[in-house]
């Protein structure tokens, strides 16, 4: 049923980033009225793309009302908090404090406030996408690896000082040091170590431009199997949750679905007061808040299957990891506030061996990031991200981890794939919702209590989200192959080798623990790491092949790339996405700023000397 045009809500053109002031735009602005009809909530340089095969209700520059920013915030909080939260649960027991729940809480607060300051850096001055940052992988295993070396081994357990520690938690000071506090604190040291000077690699690699100049030889034959590899190298991660209950997992992907696709286009009617008058209108609520539904709904029925002893209360059982009350005991012991600073745990230690293997990581993260930034870009209805944005970028993901380092959360920072995915299936790029996310994470990190809360989320619904997301990542990369000639037996054969051997190698890498042994550690380390990366070996060998293996540029897909994505964003984004705020005369002002590759000043340097 359709309503009155009376009825129907009037919103302002959202062209060149203006909104109608009753729902979060400009104030003051004087806009034509568009008369939005049921399920269609676009402005008119919206539906043109539209007609082109996206649906975005908000692209990269828009600015959605504050509420719909804190509810789509709290959305992408959500999606990172399984991510985020695994890192300092996966290093508690390296870091010999499997069985301290203060020394968890501090991590826990403490990468999330991290992931919150390096969220809005990247997306104020970074690459300006919306991209969330937080804690990243790549760094956990040259961080098991520095760990588990025999001077960081950890001292058999003495229950007496645990139980003592145990029992002062309520009247101690979640900072006070006893013996049992600086076991864990000197081998978070050296990891702060580590990462700090490893990190400065990426700072040069993005200041330099070294990054922006390898960027000139990459085409969607290495772009589709680096972003098509970040999502199917993390199966086996949604594997495992998802085994757990795979009735929950699939009730999960079925919510998820429901409000994505099914209901995507049935909009909710809605009260809005506008003119001294109440007025109703429609709202995509299900498109836009799908994975938050999804998530929410899969979980009320875990609770109450909980409630009810439906599920198995024995761990051994399977079932159990569906229940919500299996990390209690983690949210009774939580502070309810805490703020980290810099330098909580004591002053970083350094040592060659543990920098050199840390590096592995590094490089794998930018690699990485690299295609999170053309996946995003894609999703956000933004053009391909240009040199001097992608510099920056890397740049800036080095300084959070500089800033992951300081504040000693164990690990670094880079942007996170799922979320990344969620723009995809939200239809909500907008590069306040992210800022707005990063806020949030700050705020919420300083309450331990909250963030606590959602420890609680069963691993079954985490796993079913993963599906869903994952898969979305990895379709995001087989879509670059659009302009690509896939009727070329070269293109073809660069493309399933780079995808093929981006699976392969890994997993023997696994299966052969050791085979690696060139007489120095940290040589052994950096092999390891990089050829465990799924991503960096595919977009290694399609990189390589791409511009090694004779093709034109027509069959290679590199001008219809550049040509399409141009004319795709024409409505929606100009490159001036990516300038910094607030500076841009002063760039232009002064000449020298033209030669440094990471500010926005160098694309005119580049124009003219083409």
């Amino acid at each position: 049923m359709r309503l009155t045009t009376e009825e129907k809500i009037e919103l302002g053109s959202k062209e060149q980033g203006t909104i109608n002031p009753a729902f979060g735009g400009k104030d003051g602005d004087e806009q034509p009225q568009l008369t939005v009809d049921i399920g269609e909530p676009h402005t008119e340089s919206l539906e043109e793309t539209v007609d082109k095969g996206s649906d975005l209700v908000y692209s990269l520059n828009d600015r959605p009302p504050w509420y719909l920013c804190i509810l789509l915030g709290f959305q992408h909080y959500i999606l990172a908090f399984g991510g985020i939260i695994a890192v300092p649960l996966i290093l508690a027991e390296p870091l010999c404090i499997k069985d301290n729940n203060i020394a968890k809480s501090q991590l826990i607060s403490t990468i999330f406030f991290v992931s919150g300051l390096c969220t809005l850096l990247q997306t104020a001055i970074g690459t300006r996408l919306p991209i969330l940052q937080g804690g990243t992988f790549s760094f956990i295993t040259p961080t098991l690896a520095i760990l588990a070396l025999p001077k960081w081994q950890c001292p058999a357990p003495q229950g007496s000082v645990l139980l003592s520690m145990q029992l002062q938690n309520s009247s101690s000071s979640p900072l006070q040091t006893d013996d049992s506090d600086e076991i864990w604190m000197s081998r978070m040291r050296e990891i702060q170590g580590a990462i700090l000077v490893s990190s400065l690699l990426q700072i040069v690699l993005g200041f330099s431009g070294l990054v922006g100049l390898v960027l000139k030889y990459i085409g969607p034959l290495a772009i589709a199997p680096t972003i098509n590899l970040i999502g199917l190298s993390l199966f086996i991660e949604a594997g495992k949750k998802s085994g757990g209950h795979w009735g929950i997992a699939a009730l999960t992907v079925c919510l998820i679905l429901l409000f994505s696709q099914y209901l995507s286009k049935v909009d909710v009617p809605m009260i809005a007061y506008k003119d001294k008058k109440w007025k109703v209108f429609q709202y995509p609520l299900f498109k836009l808040f799908s994975a938050l539904f999804g998530m929410c709904g899969a979980w009320l029925v875990c609770f109450l299957l909980t409630i009810f002893d439906v599920f198995p209360s024995k761990s051994d059982e399977y079932g159990f990891s569906a229940r919500t009350d299996i990390s209690l005991d983690a949210v009774r012991n939580s502070p309810w506030f805490h703020v980290p600073y810099p330098g909580q745990w004591g002053m970083p230690t350094f040592s060659v061996s543990s920098v050199l293997g840390m590096m592995a990581g590094v490089l794998a993260s930018t690699m990485e990031s690299i295609g999170d930034y053309y996946a995003c870009a894609r999703l956000s209805g933004a053009p391909p991200p240009p040199t001097h944005a992608i510099n920056r970028g890397i740049a800036v993901e080095g300084i959070g981890c500089v800033l992951a380092a300081l504040w000693g959360t164990g690990n670094g920072t880079t942007s996170y794939s799922q979320n990344i995915a969620a723009l995809g299936i939200t239809k909500v790029g907008s590069r306040l919702v992210l800022q707005t996310t990063g806020l949030l994470m700050i705020v919420l990190g300083i309450f331990g209590k909250f963030g606590a809360v959602f420890i609680t989320i069963p691993d079954p619904v985490i796993g079913g989200m993963f599906l869903v997301m994952f898969g979305m990542i990895a379709a995001v990369g087989i879509s670059n192959l659009q302009y690509v000639d896939l009727n070329s037996s070269r293109n073809l054969l660069i493309l399933g080798f780079s995808t093929f051997s981006g699976l392969v190698l890994p997993t023997w890498f696994h299966s052969n623990p050791g085979i690696i042994d060139t007489g120095i550690k940290e040589l052994d380390q950096v092999i390891v790491v990089l050829f465990t990366t799924h991503m960096f070996i595919g977009g290694f060998f399609g990189f390589i092949l791409d511009n090694t293996i004779p093709g034109t540029d027509k069959e290679r897909g590199i001008k219809s790339w550049q040509d399409k994505d141009k004319q795709e964003n024409t409505n929606f984004c100009d490159p001036s996405c990516y300038d910094i705020p607030f500076c841009n005369g002063i760039f232009k002002r002064y000449k020298c700023f033209q030669y440094l590759p990471f500010l926005p000043s160098f694309k005119t340097n580049e124009q003219g000397t083409s």
